[in-house]
C-alpha cells in the first residue's frame, strides 16, 4: 500500500514532566524536549503541554509526491483544507482538531531477533538448558510503535475521514462500536472508538516476543503497582499478545507482541465481531475501566487532568 507506516504521535498532557519520567521507564529512548525514539522506528513520541489528556497530532508515512496527490484530492473532495509542505500535507480532522501529517519518509526496516529455541510436546528442541526468556538480563524496550486507540463522539466520521480520506483500510470491526485500520502492513495503526467525548485511549509498542511483553510490564509494576490496567492476554482481532499499563495522565501504554500482518488486501477477509469478543481470545477479562476510563466524565466536562 502507498501508506506504510505510522511514524509518531504527539501525546498532550497536564503534566508533562511526570509523564515523560513514565515512558522513559518504559523503555523509550529520551531525545530531550518531551521527545523519545523506539530502537527501529526512529523518534515516534512527542509529549506536550494540553489542560486535558489528548492525541494531539500523528504523522502517516507514504513513499512519494504522487502520494502525497492522491491523498489531496480524496480530502479535497470531503471538503477537507490540505496545507501543503514540500514533502507532506497537513490536515487537522474536523472532529477532535488532531493533526494529521503525511510526509515522504523511508520505511521502517528490522532485524528479527534470534529464534529461540522451544520445547514442545514430541519435540525437545532444547535439552539440557533453561529457556532463552528466563536468562534475559536486559532492559525492554521497544523496537517500533504500532498503534494509536481514539475515542470519537462521531464514529462513523472519523473512520470515514481516516478511509475516505487518509487512506486507511478496515482490517476488522466491533459491531457499532469500533474499528481496526492499518497504514501499513500491520492489523491496525489504529482503532477507533465509539465514545462520548473524543480522547486518546492507549498507544501501542512493539517488543520481540511474549516474554519481552511480560518482562516489560513486570518491569514497570515493579516500580509501581498501580500502573497495571490489563493483562497478560491476547487480542482477537489482531492476534497479538498484550499488556497494557497506565500513564500519569491516565492514557495507557500497551506492549505487544505477534501481531498479525497483512501484506496485501486481497489476502484478508475483514470480520464484524460482537462485544468483548474482538478484544480478546484469552486472558483476564477487560477491567471496567480499560473500557471505560475513570476520567471520562472529567474530560467531557472539560476538567483538567492531574497536574
Amino acid at each position: 500500500m502507498a501508506l506504510h507506516r505510522l511514524s509518531y504521535i504527539t501525546m498532550g498532557v497536564p503534566n508533562v514532566a511526570e509523564t515523560s519520567k513514565y515512558y522513559e521507564d518504559f523503555g523509550l529512548q529520551p531525545l530531550g524536549d518531551g521527545r523519545f525514539a523506539t530502537l527501529e522506528g526512529g523518534e515516534q513520541l512527542r509529549i506536550v503541554h494540553s489542560p486535558s489528556r489528548r492525541l494531539v497530532e500523528m504523522s502517516i508515512g507514504v513513499d512519494d509526491h504522487d502520494d502525497l496527490g492522491r491523498m489531496t484530492g480524496r480530502l479535497e473532495k470531503l471538503g477537507v483544507l490540505v496545507e501543503q509542505g514540500a514533502n507532506s500535507i497537513t490536515v487537522l480532522e474536523p472532529l477532535s482538531n488532531v493533526r494529521v501529517v503525511a510526509e515522504i519518509t523511508h520505511r521502517v526496516t528490522q532485524s528479527p531477533p534470534p529464534v529461540a529455541a522451544v520445547n514442545y510436546p514430541g519435540a525437545v528442541n532444547r535439552p539440557g538448558a533453561r529457556a532463552d526468556g528466563v536468562m534475559r538480563d536486559y532492559k525492554v524496550q521497544p523496537r517500533r510503535l504500532g498503534h494509536v486507540v481514539v475515542g470519537s463522539v462521531n464514529y462513523e466520521a472519523t473512520v470515514g475521514f481516516f478511509t475516505e480520506g487518509i487512506g486507511f483500510k478496515i482490517s476488522d470491526e466491533i459491531s457499532g462500536a469500533g474499528a481496526f485500520m492499518r497504514c501499513s502492513t500491520d492489523h491496525h495503526n489504529m482503532l477507533v472508538l465509539r465514545s462520548p467525548v473524543n480522547y486518546l485511549h492507549h498507544s501501542s509498542w512493539q517488543v520481540n516476543d511474549i516474554d519481552d511483553v511480560g518482562r516489560g510490564a513486570y518491569a514497570m509494576l515493579e516500580e509501581d503497582p498501580d500502573r497495571h490496567v490489563w493483562g497478560l492476554g491476547r487480542h482477537h482481532a489482531g492476534s497479538n499478545f498484550f499488556w497494557y499499563l497506565k500513564d500519569p495522565a491516565g492514557n495507557f501504554s500497551e506492549y505487544f507482541a505477534d501481531m498479525d500482518c497483512i501484506p496485501e488486501d486481497e489476502v484478508w477477509k475483514p470480520e464484524v465481531f460482537e462485544g468483548a469478543h474482538g478484544l480478546f481470545n484469552w486472558g483476564p477479562p477487560p477491567p471496567p475501566s480499560f473500557l471505560k476510563p475513570e476520567d471520562l466524565a472529567s474530560l467531557m466536562m472539560g476538567v483538567h487532568g492531574p497536574k
